[in-house]
């Protein structure tokens, strides 16, 4: 099992940044993946960015790409999103997810919430116009 905390959450203007973070803790090495999600009242939870715990793989869902940038830090087991250029329909509870096996093929499989079996409480990310 995997412990997750986000933070970093809070609210900014249209063009703005903000970086979430996702501390890690438990059985950390047996981490495969991590992933940011997002959800808004209403809708179902989508994912927003993928990466290899292990190696450099990354992965974005289009509405995100070029603007958002997905990073851990294997050392203090930590997970970052570096979101740029925000905008009003960023606005979500962002929640960070731990795989703890293989995800094949990863390129079409991240963003399918049941290949992680651990998830933070979530943050709050507000993007005013």
């Amino acid at each position: 099992q995997v412990q997750l905390v986000e933070s970093g959450g809070g609210s900014v203007q249209a063009g703005g940044s903000l970086r979430l973070s996702c501390e890690a803790s438990g059985y950390t090495h047996g981490t495969f993946y991590m992933a940011w999600f997002r959800q808004v009242p209403g809708k179902e939870r989508e994912g927003v960015a993928c990466i290899r715990w292990t190696g450099t793989n990354t992965y974005y869902a289009d509405p995100v790409k070029g603007r958002f940038t997905i990073s851990q830090d294997n050392f203090e087991n930590v997970l970052f999103l570096d979101m740029n250029s925000l905008k009003p329909e960023d606005t979500a509870v962002y929640y960070c997810a731990a795989a703890q096996h293989g995800i094949f093929p990863p390129a079409s499989r991240w963003e399918t919430e049941s290949e992680f079996e651990n998830w933070g409480q979530g943050t709050q990310v507000t993007v005013s116009s």
